[in-house]
């Protein structure tokens, strides 16, 4: 439930009406927005005299909210979150591209990523340094030490981090560490690591799950908001569907759905929605066509040596190429990159 004040409303209006829900035994959440102030109201609304709040000065209108995710629901919060990062946004009017290898695997092979990346264009390096792989004889990371050349490669760049998580393990050493933390696929419902994770104040990419839908992701995002932690970004990474020529398929149609549900920005990633690097390209386009905050590409300097996930990382020439490209489609919708 959220109550709509009158734009004329002073503070003094909205203490009194936050105290009497308070005194309901619920929580409440204040946003100011750029045409209405807005009251969240978090707990049991059921018990709440609805006719009482209305007869309060200040209160335009009460709105139910029907779905089980509130914190991230637009109704709760009209305008668009703009998450902010170092000295860089995402969910502003500047596409935000994040690129960089599947994984980290020696300090020359990020150090030379990170710079043809930023040279290029890019806003963030991403890079894995643990890895979750289907087969437990693949590579798995480097751990730690890959987190340690992830931010030799940020001192020579400048380029924030984002990498990905696996449990509550390491969290201290990612809330040092990491500018941007990674909830991969396959936790999207690890709800132990994302309440923990809801605890901090990091900004937390979350990737939709490879069968869950469009409220489970948001659901997902609201475990950690709830936990008090507003900096969330969403991520469609593709689902499995029938289809097995690609690796998994791509939900354009989430980016404009997800933008209708929730004030979160939503980022897409055509390498892992693919599997195949020619097919980065085109998906970029559709996906910044379809209002897009951002792209987190996989680029790795020698694909067909990549420990991991060669075959749907592009090289940083057509990185460069595809960004320049993907400039064009922007500026048709008055946005940057």
């Amino acid at each position: 439930m959220v109550i709509i004040l009158k734009p004329d409303a002073n503070d003094i209006q909205i203490k009194i009406i936050s105290n009497m829900i308070k005194d309901f035994g619920l929580d409440v959440h204040i946003i100011k927005g750029e045409t209405c102030i807005i009251i969240g109201i978090i707990g049991d609304t059921t018990k709440i005299d609805e006719g009482a709040i209305e007869l309060l000065d200040g209160v335009d209108r009460i709105i139910h909210i029907q779905e089980p995710f509130k914190k991230v629901n637009r109704k709760f919060h009209p305008n668009n979150s703009i998450i902010k990062v170092s000295n860089k946004e995402i969910g502003s009017n500047k596409i935000a591209l994040i690129a960089g290898p599947c994984s980290v695997e020696n300090e020359d092979q990020i150090l030379e990523i990170a710079k043809r990346v930023k040279e290029s264009g890019a806003h963030f390096l991403r890079g894995g340094a643990f890895k979750p792989r289907t087969s437990p004889y693949a590579f798995q990371g480097m751990g730690i030490e890959g987190l340690k050349l992830l931010n030799i490669a940020k001192e020579e760049t400048g380029l924030p981090i984002v990498s990905e998580i696996m449990s509550t393990e390491y969290l201290d050493f990612f809330i040092e560490n990491v500018d941007i933390i990674q909830v991969g696929a396959r936790n999207m419902q690890n709800f132990d690591l994302l309440k923990a994770l809801g605890k901090t104040n990091k900004p937390i990419l979350l990737k939709r799950g490879l069968c869950s839908t469009i409220e489970e992701l948001l659901m997902s995002a609201e475990y950690i908001l709830s936990s008090g932690n507003d900096n969330v970004i969403l991520c469609e990474r593709g689902i499995r569907t029938f289809e097995n020529y690609t690796r998994n398929t791509l939900d354009i149609s989430a980016i404009p759905v997800i933008k209708k549900l929730s004030h979160l920005p939503v980022i897409v990633d055509p390498s892992h929605a693919s599997g195949m690097w020619w097919m980065v390209e085109p998906l970029s386009k559709a996906a910044i066509a379809a209002g897009a905050d951002g792209l987190i590409i996989e680029v790795h300097n020698d694909p067909i040596h990549a420990l991991c996930d060669g075959q749907q990382s592009i090289t940083p020439d057509r990185f460069s190429q595809l960004v320049n490209k993907l400039k064009l489609i922007a500026n048709i919708e008055n946005r940057e990159i």
